[in-house]
C-alpha cells in the first residue's frame, strides 16, 4: 500500500509537468524562428557545376520524352510580377508565389522554344568548359543560331530571366548557369581574406583584403567558388565611392575591426551575394550606410536587405536579411535641425510610391 500511494503523486507531476512546459517552449521557437532561415538559404545555392549540368539535361530530356510521345511540351517559369510575391518576415526578404506561367509548344512559340534550348546547350557548354559568356555576348552568338536568332538584345534578356527563372527553382542561380553581368562588381578592403581558385590549376589564391596599398579587392561575377577568412565584427556597405574612399584612405576598418564595401548605388548581384556568403558564413552584421533620400531607403537598402518584387525568384539567392540601416534620418534633420537640401520632384513621387505601393 506504501508502494502505490508514493507511485500515485509521481504520477501526477508527470501529468501535469506537460501543461505548462510546451507553451513557454512554442514561444521560444516562434521568436529565434526569424533568425534562422539565412544559413540555409546559403547552403541551397551551392549547388555544383555537376547538378546544374543534371538538371539541365534532366529538363532537355523530359521535353524531348514529350516530344517523341507526339505530344506538345510545356515550359513552366515562376509568375515574376507583384501579384505573385509577398515579403516574408520570417524569412527576411520578398519571396515568390506558387503562381506559374505554363507556355506549351504551338506555332506561334515555337521560336521562344528553341531558344529557350539553345539558351540551356549553351549553357551545359560553358559549365563543362568552365567558361562565362555576359548578356551581350549571348545576344552576338544567336547570329548562328538560324531562325532561332534574337531580333534586339531585349528578346535575348527576355528569354535568359525565363531560363533563369526556370531553374531559380532548383537553387541555381543565373551565374552558375554562366551568364554574367556587365556591371562590375563593388570593391572590398578590411578585415578579410577572399580564398579565391586558379582557374587553370585549382590552386587557393588567397587575396588579403587589408595588403592592396591604396587599391581595393574587386568583386567578381561568380563568387559561389569563393572561400572567406575573417577576424571582423561587423561589415559596413556604403552607398558611395567618396565616402568608401575617405574611409580607407583612413584605415577605418583597422580602428574597428570591420570590412568596408562599396555598393556603387543599387548594389550588382555579385555584391549582394558576397555580402550575404560573408554575412551568413560568419555571422556578420552588415551595416548600411546611404544618402538620406528616397531613392537611399527605398531602392539601395531595400533591394540589398529584402530584394524587389519584379526578381522575388531570386531574392533568396542574394538579399542579405542581417543588412540594417545606419546614418542620418529624416527625423535627424528635424531634430537636430540640421542643413539640408530640399526634396526635387522626383525623390517627392519615389516617397510617395514606396509609401503607397512598397510592403517592405
Amino acid at each position: 500500500m506504501a508502494a502505490r500511494k508514493k507511485k500515485k503523486p509521481a504520477t501526477r507531476k508527470k501529468k501535469a509537468s506537460p501543461k505548462k512546459k510546451p507553451a513557454a517552449k512554442k514561444k521560444a521557437v516562434k521568436k529565434k524562428s526569424p533568425k534562422q532561415p539565412a544559413p540555409s538559404t546559403s547552403k541551397l545555392e551551392a549547388a555544383s557545376d555537376d547538378q546544374v549540368v543534371d538538371e539541365l539535361v534532366t529538363e532537355a530530356g523530359r521535353i524531348r520524352k514529350v516530344l517523341l510521345r507526339g505530344e506538345r511540351p510545356e515550359i513552366k517559369t515562376p509568375q515574376r510580377s507583384l501579384k505573385n510575391v509577398t515579403l516574408s518576415k520570417e524569412k527576411g526578404y520578398f519571396e515568390i508565389g506558387r503562381k506559374r506561367l505554363v507556355r506549351t509548344l504551338t506555332v506561334n512559340t515555337v521560336r521562344t522554344f528553341a531558344q529557350t534550348l539553345k539558351f540551356m546547350a549553351l549553357s551545359k557548354e560553358m559549365v563543362l568548359i568552365d567558361d562565362l559568356a555576359s548578356k551581350r555576348e549571348v545576344y552576338y552568338q544567336s547570329i548562328n543560331w538560324g531562325d532561332a536568332r534574337f531580333n534586339d538584345q531585349s528578346e535575348s534578356d527576355a528569354v535568359m530571366d525565363d531560363v533563369e527563372a526556370m531553374f531559380s527553382i532548383h537553387a541555381i542561380s543565373r551565374e552558375q548557369l554562366r551568364f554574367i553581368p556587365e556591371e562590375h562588381g563593388g570593391a572590398v578592403a578590411g578585415n578579410l581574406t577572399v580564398i579565391d581558385r586558379d582557374p587553370e590549376t585549382g590552386a587557393d589564391v588567397p587575396i588579403d583584403c587589408r595588403s592592396l596599398g591604396s587599391g581595393s579587392y574587386t568583386v567578381p561575377s561568380l563568387v559561389e567558388g569563393h572561400r572567406f577568412e575573417t577576424d571582423a565584427k561587423f561589415v559596413l556597405a556604403v552607398e558611395t565611392g567618396g565616402m568608401y574612399q575617405r574611409l580607407t584612405h583612413h584605415r577605418w576598418w583597422k580602428a574597428t575591426q570591420s570590412v568596408i564595401v562599396n555598393l556603387g548605388g543599387v548594389p550588382s548581384r555579385a555584391t549582394r551575394r558576397f555580402l550575404r556568403r560573408l554575412s551568413d558564413e560568419h555571422g556578420l552584421p552588415v551595416f548600411v550606410f546611404t544618402d538620406c533620400d528616397p531613392y537611399g531607403f527605398a531602392n539601395i537598402y531595400r533591394t540589398l536587405k529584402v530584394g524587389s518584387g519584379n526578381a522575388a525568384h531570386i531574392n533568396k539567392f542574394y538579399c542579405v536579411p542581417r543588412a540594417r540601416l545606419i546614418g542620418v534620418t529624416p527625423q535627424d534633420i528635424l531634430d537636430y535641425k540640421l542643413p539640408t537640401h530640399p526634396l526635387k520632384d522626383v525623390d517627392v513621387k519615389r516617397a510617395k510610391a514606396a509609401l503607397k505601393n512598397d510592403p517592405f
